[in-house]
């Protein structure tokens, strides 16, 4: 659902709050879905007005213009963030929601280091991270702190692109397995975990 600001080129999602609860008639703070995607004009800022919709497990900002997650913490209940189509460098700012957040769909960004912020939300399940700037092997190994990733997409990315141009898909499959022990899906495809000799 969009709407347009005159004369506004970008704006900070307290702004878009006002024009979304103006337009459907509906209160923010009763709502557990909360979608600001493809916002016009597009949403540039996080700001404190996520204090809104306290009661939120689904929040879309997809298809924005942020730079950086923040002021997540009133989101006691966030399961999924969604935050693709932005202009993100960083995941740092999703650790206050360490406690409930088990999906961060965050692909088409600027992220190089998937760890930072992440580490800490051991209820992780799934993490989508396509067309990223993600470069290090050993950064994504560390992903296997995650105790319940099931999920890792990491298509388009170079540190995917290279290994796979070196070698093959099916090899890049079992190096990130060997990394990831509890992963279950890669890159859209069920992943079979080679037994190892004893």
């Amino acid at each position: 659902m969009a709407y347009q600001l005159p004369g506004k080129q970008k704006i900070a999602l307290k702004e878009a709050t006002k024009m979304w609860e103006d337009k459907t008639g509906k209160k923010l703070i009763e709502q557990t879905e909360v979608k600001f995607q493809m916002w016009i004009p597009p949403i540039e800022k996080m700001d404190g007005s996520t204090s809104l919709f306290p009661k939120c497990e689904f929040l879309s900002l997809s298809t924005n213009m942020i730079e950086r997650i923040s002021n997540l913490n009133s989101l006691k209940f966030l399961k999924v963030i969604s935050v693709g189509r932005n202009l993100i460098k960083s995941l740092a700012g999703v650790e206050v929601c360490a406690d409930t957040l088990e999906e961060i769909w965050a692909s088409y960004n600027q992220i190089e280091k998937p760890t930072k912020g992440v580490l800490s939300c051991k209820k992780l399940r799934a993490l989508y991270l396509a067309n990223n700037w993600v470069r290090e092997l050993g950064e994504v190994g560390k992903l296997n702190d995650l105790p319940k990733l099931e999920e890792l997409v990491l298509v388009g990315c170079p540190v995917a692109e290279r290994f796979i141009a070196a070698s093959s898909e099916d090899e890049w499959e079992k190096e990130i397995g060997k990394k990831i022990k509890h992963l279950k899906k890669l890159d859209g495809q069920n992943l079979t975990h080679a037994e190892t000799d004893e």
